[in-house]
């Protein structure tokens, strides 16, 4: 398989011949202006002026979705897929390329925003002959922010790959990676914060249970950089798992960088 970071969650899987494209937030840096959705109070009001996404695209759309045989799209949040005003999502996506979700209520926004060929994940989905295990997610240490999903990719010619997508340590993580032992583990990992959600990804400490849990693993750390209520920066990130002593077990790429295992 190869890994390659685009930006923030969205990430180009080549695995067993086909190629996946998760969380595709296509925008121009910038494009989407600043979230000031009420709901979502930040944990540093200078935050709220800062426009997203924050880093512009390592290379063209037209290269990062040339070759794409699926998409998938963890949940729909503004920072995971396109959104536009009238609340459809994608709009620079191929919409006849199958896309994968995490519920019907997902699928159906889907639909309406025209694509043709949208499945909901399950314990037991396929896309050929690879097999896509959908797992739980926790979005929020205080009041989660909406439902997500992670994936497990199974196939018997790769190592088996694990998405965790947008969650924090809890039980539900800690039962995949005892059920399933992946052998590739990627992790959103910048910490964005709201005061009455909490963190809602994974931080260091996190990344230390998922390395305590799996130790062989290969453990890949994604979605920094580029979105606001972020509490913790690759720089951060990089120093505190030196200081646990487990920076050279850990996998951080810049955008734009890949991986092959």
């Amino acid at each position: 398989m190869n890994i390659k970071q685009i930006r923030s969650a969205m990430v180009r899987i080549d695995y067993a011949g086909k190629t996946f494209l998760t969380d595709p937030w296509l925008g121009e840096k910038g494009s989407m202006g600043p979230f000031t959705d009420p709901s979502f109070r930040y944990c540093n009001p200078e935050q709220a002026k800062i426009a997203m996404p924050m880093c512009d695209l390592p290379m063209s759309v037209e290269e990062i979705l040339r070759g794409v045989d699926a998409y998938i799209v963890t949940h729909v949040h503004p920072d995971h897929i396109d959104m536009a005003a009238d609340g459809t999502v994608g709009a620079p996506m191929d919409k006849n390329i199958p896309v994968f979700v995490q519920s019907e209520d997902d699928g159906e926004i889907l639909k309406r925003s025209g694509f043709t060929s949208v499945s909901v994940l399950s314990e037991n989905s396929f896309f050929h002959d690879i097999k896509l295990i959908k797992t739980p997610g926790l979005h929020g240490t205080k009041i989660p922010c909406g439902p997500s999903c992670g994936v497990i990719f199974e196939h018997q010619n790769e190592k088996k790959l694990y998405v965790a997508g947008d969650t924090i340590w809890y039980s539900g993580v800690a039962d995949t990676l005892t059920k399933f032992n992946p052998d590739v583990i990627i992790l959103n990992a910048c910490a964005a914060e709201f005061i009455d959600q909490g963190r809602l990804i994974m931080d260091d400490n996190d990344v230390n249970e998922v390395y305590i849990a799996c130790p062989e693993s290969n453990i890949i750390i994604s979605h920094m950089d580029n979105v606001a209520h972020a509490s913790i920066t690759r720089e951060t990130m990089r120093e505190r798992l030196t200081e646990r002593g487990i920076w050279n077990k850990v996998f951080m790429p810049n955008d734009g960088e890949d991986y092959s295992f």
